[in-house]
């Protein structure tokens, strides 16, 4: 609900964002999620205060459906898979008139369970369902060349180290 959002709103994800009230608005507008996943269950969790920021509460999202409606544009047609999501630390933040300052979603903090390749919010469905964007921040986590090189060096400086 628009209404529940100030004017200052900012939704915020661990690659998306931030957006403002109007950009998070037209971006959400256009998804229609409630006829893609029907069942779809969030599996939300976990509320509590935040101890340093009494006007934010966290919680956690899980989340699972079945992709049996269309998701355009993203999906035309159904593929009828399922969506089991990994655990996701979300946020809301509210002013001193209860409206949401700020959202935060798909802080992924298990990439281990699900089947999202361990990618949360919107990408994480998206990869579930077999259809992926096609950038690296929307595929599963890969190990970079540098950092199995990074890992080697280390390894190689203890291996060096132990023996003398």
């Amino acid at each position: 609900d628009p209404a529940l959002l100030a004017s200052s709103f900012q939704f915020s994800g661990p690659v998306v964002g931030p957006l403002s009230k109007d950009a998070f608005l037209k971006a959400i507008g256009g998804v229609d999620f409630a006829t893609a996943f029907p069942d779809f269950n969030p599996e939300f969790y976990g509320f509590r205060v935040d101890p340093f920021e009494g006007n934010r509460v966290w919680y956690f999202a899980r989340g699972r459906g079945t992709n049996t409606g269309p998701l355009p544009p993203f999906a035309k047609e159904p593929t009828g898979k399922a969506v089991v999501n990994p655990p996701q630390a979300c946020s809301l933040t509210f002013d001193e008139d209860g409206l949401v300052t700020k959202y935060t979603i798909g802080y992924v903090t298990d990439r281990t369970i699900g089947n999202t390749g361990g990618l949360g919010g919107l990408y994480g469905i998206l990869y579930a369902i077999g259809k992926p964007l096609p950038f690296p921040e929307a595929r599963p986590w890969k190990i970079s060349m540098r950092y199995r090189a990074f890992q080697a060096l280390g390894n190689l400086v203890s291996k060096l180290a132990a023996r003398t």
